[in-house]
């Protein structure tokens, strides 16, 4: 797996579909690149340093645990929330597979609201 470090990266992967559970959400985009692609975010909202560095800590085991489920051609963003500190590991590695086929579920992705096309706002 690559490592996504530059900020272009991670910005691209924000314009692609997105998934989340509890202790994190997801950010997905097709890339040219035959290797995926992994970055991790924890924003300075969720804990003070030592608290956001067992974030990226635990995220970044749970991604080595779930490398095959990766798939090439894409990056992903992987954005930790305040419950990564106390969910089960266990539970962490079954929410990113889960997570990561629900992204690449097609048959999921058609029936998805998108931003700015909120069926009830309709004017037919």
């Amino acid at each position: 797996m690559r490592r996504l470090k530059r900020r272009s990266q991670f910005l691209r992967a924000a314009r692609g579909n997105r998934a989340g559970r509890s202790a994190f959400g997801m950010q997905v985009a097709p890339v040219e690149d035959a290797l995926p692609g992994v970055g991790f975010t924890v924003t300075k909202k969720v804990g003070n340093s030592p608290e956001r560095n067992r974030m990226k800590r635990r995220l970044r085991a749970a991604a080595a645990a779930c490398a095959d489920d990766f798939r090439p051609g894409h990056d992903y963003v992987l954005l930790a929330r305040r419950e990564a500190l106390s969910r089960p590991f266990a539970k962490m590695i079954t929410d990113l597979s889960g997570l990561i086929a629900r992204v690449h579920d097609t048959e999921a992705d058609d029936n998805r609201i998108r931003p700015g096309r909120d069926p009830r706002k309709s004017t037919s």
